[in-house]
């Protein structure tokens, strides 16, 4: 039984989260008055009127450079916790073990990046 008292904060916090996120979608709705104009019903781009289909082809360099983003997104996930637990972990094993290991991931990620980087993906002129 205690331990599942231990959890009821997070549900407290769940809740109060749901029912602020419905109320801030749900509000605007009840609340708003609707004075839908052409300019209002238009696409946006960038303040600039719509030339074209919306159906064109995007380059690729615009997917390659979001999955590059991505990756190194995902590497700044596994480093802030490593670098939180570093002392822990440095307490059990060797600090230079630990150490070394980090090290081999950010040389795996930073030839990644020298190969993109060669391959010209960041090279928008071409």
């Amino acid at each position: 039984m205690a331990e599942t008292l231990n959890y009821i904060p997070i549900l407290v916090l769940a809740l109060f989260s749901l029912i602020v996120a419905g109320g801030m979608l749900l509000l605007p709705r009840v609340i708003a008055r609707r004075r839908p104009t052409p300019e209002k019903d238009m696409p946006y781009e960038c303040g600039m009127v719509p030339v074209g289909s919306a159906r064109d082809r995007f380059s690729i360099e615009f997917y390659l450079v979001a999955m590059i983003f991505i990756l190194f997104d995902i590497e700044a996930i596994f480093i802030l916790p490593w670098a939180v637990i570093f002392k822990d972990l440095a307490a059990e094993v060797s600090p230079a073990f630990v150490f070394a290991e980090m090290m081999i991931f950010i040389l795996v990620l930073l030839a990644g990046y020298a190969y993109v980087w060669k391959k010209g993906t960041f090279d928008w002129n071409r």
